[in-house]
């Protein structure tokens, strides 16, 4: 192949590349707001569990906005389970539901940072060998 063809090879991978890694960061960001929703889902579920019934609460309602309210259940939880569909659990199996969420998670994360990084040292393996290759023919333009 010659260097040329190489040259353009190479830019067309790196715009790949470079797709590949601005899709990869939104999900690692995506992951990084659902992570955090389901910290806050637990952390609410605990406390919910130290409540008891009649217990007043401020319900958020959107806007930095809140309602007043009564707890009147604190050992049923209406759970998010996924595509839209909601289901009554105990507090416990909410709990255990958000728990395993957060696991799963995780190791979706690590394995997006791992392709992230992947293509990240892909991309500077590439940008190295253009350079080295527009140099080479830089050099062979002046001979």
């Amino acid at each position: 192949m010659s260097s040329e063809e190489e040259i353009r090879r190479l830019i067309v991978e790196l715009r790949i590349l470079e797709g590949t890694a601005e899709a990869l960061q939104s999900r690692m960001n995506l992951v990084d707001a659902m992570f955090a929703e389901l910290n806050l889902a637990k952390k609410t579920l605990e406390g919910m569990g130290k409540e008891k019934p009649e217990a007043p609460v401020f319900v958020p309602i959107g806007g930095g906005s809140y309602i007043k309210a009564k707890i009147t259940d604190v050992d049923k939880v209406v759970y998010g389970v996924g595509a839209g569909v909601s289901i009554e659990k105990s507090l416990e199996e909410a709990k255990q539901g958000v728990d395993e969420r957060i696991s799963e998670l995780e190791r979706t994360k690590r394995s997006l940072e791992q392709q992230f990084s992947q293509v990240i040292r892909r991309i500077q393996e590439n940008r190295e060998r253009l350079q080295e290759l527009t140099a080479e023919q830089r050099r062979e333009e002046r001979a």
